[in-house]
């Protein structure tokens, strides 16, 4: 069969793609060996954000008596119930995708995509039985899997990847969470929440090192007080599995440390998918490990473009959505304009939440930028102390000269939702001035957004 569009891949970028393309009046096939939506409707985004809510709902229950209500009895987690509801949440998600496959007349080809040439897909089905399909242009959408250290091996049992943690039968007493990024410290919190002992365990100085210094400062000591293990500066050089719990050996500043654990789970980051798709027959160019494109997503083989988690970008759900809206326009003879990579909001999903866009405050300073920086508390705010969670702040920067809006850093409850104002500013080169009038609604946690930026020029007035 023929199509105007293949994409390998059916996650956030190359379902969107799909769509989009067909939107667009491309006849479209995409081949997927496994569920509809990719990792991050079956596997990352969404089930880690139902499990979270489970934890979030406990936590509610185990405070309830600080809100004024009294429960007669003792609320337990129960996490086989919490993974069965996490489970039926992402399959619905998928169900939707297929939903939306039919509706834009995208045909679905199960099996495992390789290319043959630039024009031409290979699909394998689950039977071994292979058909070829060709089509004018071929978007790679393979995404990637959970990454392995040589000294951490996954069995699946004792030491574990993000699948695995989402998908315990039994909620294990004791853990060792390996890296600190958005995966490791969600699932330090899931389970710290609902009664795990947790260890997390970070290489370095910060427990999740890309956000602002003052909000990893800050999401450590919540950690902590939710009775967190933090391990900063710090490697853990073996694992013995050979007894009933893991004996883990953790180099620190202090020196080597033990610490025992049922389960060690690894979240040090990720590897693209790329073995096995035809990239080396082609010739199909890579960089650091990740295919090299332009910035509409063309490799150097015509006819082949690759978006999300295999190409130079921010590993993130979002991203290669944009990515893949930007790739097909381009293809459809549209005009898009780029993805600016300096304005792509990160989210961390855990008590407190943090979410960011733009530069640190190190960040602009190393850059040259002479700055203001203004940031409002949550112990200063009344919607934080009604809702009983005053952890946290809004830290704007900005360009002192032009009063640019640099960076946003926040940490708190529902921050993942308020970070959009921020994007939007700096995409609307909004400035200081202009975020401190524009009236936001109160009592709210977003207008901690405006009074940090009042605080960037002295003129805080309100509580």
């Amino acid at each position: 069969m023929n199509y105007d569009l293949i994409v390998i891949g059916s996650g956030p970028g190359g379902y969107v793609a799909a769509i989009r393309a067909s939107q667009l009046g491309m006849k479209t096939g995409v081949v997927e060996k496994a569920e509809l939506g990719g990792i991050c409707l079956n596997w990352g985004c969404i089930p880690t954000k139902a499990l979270l809510k489970s934890a979030q709902v406990y936590s509610y229950l185990k405070h309830a008596q600080d809100y004024g209500v009294a429960l007669k009895g003792e609320a337990v987690p129960d996490l086989t119930k919490m993974v069965e509801r996490s489970r039926g949440v992402a399959e619905g998600m998928s169900k939707g995708v297929q939903f939306l496959f039919k509706k834009n007349k995208i045909d679905h080809l199960a099996g495992y995509g390789r290319l043959v040439d630039n024009h031409t897909v290979s699909v394998t089905d689950k039977d071994g039985k292979e058909t070829n399909v060709t089509a004018k242009n071929i978007i790679l959408a393979t995404g990637s899997r959970s990454k392995e250290l040589p000294n951490l091996k996954q069995d699946g049992k004792k030491i574990i990847g993000y699948r695995q943690a989402m998908t315990l039968t039994k909620q294990p007493g004791s853990m060792v969470v390996v890296g600190s990024g958005a995966i490791g410290s969600e699932f330090a919190h899931f389970y710290n929440a609902i009664g795990t002992k947790v260890t997390l365990v970070e290489f370095l100085p910060t427990i999740v090192p890309l956000e602002d210094e003052e909000v990893s400062k800050q999401l450590e000591r919540s950690f902590k007080k939710a009775g967190m293990e933090v391990m900063t500066s710090s490697m853990v050089e073996s694992v013995d599995t050979s007894g009933k719990l893991c004996q883990v050996s953790i180099k620190t500043p202090k020196g080597v440390e033990k610490r025992e654990a049922e389960i060690v789970l690894s979240a040090v980051g990720i590897t693209p998918n790329l073995e096995d798709i035809g990239i080396e027959k082609l010739g199909i160019a890579l960089e650091k490990g990740k295919v090299k494109t332009d910035e509409f997503y063309h490799t150097n083989i015509e006819g082949i473009y690759a978006i999300g988690d295999i190409v130079g970008g921010p590993a993130l759900a979002h991203v290669a959505s944009a990515e893949a809206i930007v790739c097909v326009e381009k293809i459809a003879g549209k005009n898009p304009e780029p993805v600016n990579y300096g304005n792509i909001p990160g989210c961390t999903y855990t008590l407190p939440e943090v979410a960011s866009v733009g530069l640190t405050e190190k960040a602009a300073k190393e850059a040259g930028y002479e700055i203001k920086t203004g940031k409002f508390p949550y112990t200063a705010s009344g919607k934080a102390s009604a809702g009983g969670n005053k952890d946290g702040f809004v830290k704007l920067i900005f360009d002192a000269k032009y009063g640019e809006l640099l960076g946003a850093h926040l940490i708190g409850d529902n921050v993942t939702e308020m970070i959009a104002e921020l994007v939007v500013s700096r995409k609307l080169e909004t400035t200081g001035h202009e975020l401190i009038k524009a009236i936001h609604p109160h009592p709210t946690m977003s207008e901690a957004i405006m009074e940090a930026a009042a605080a960037a020029y002295g003129e805080v007035i309100h509580l």
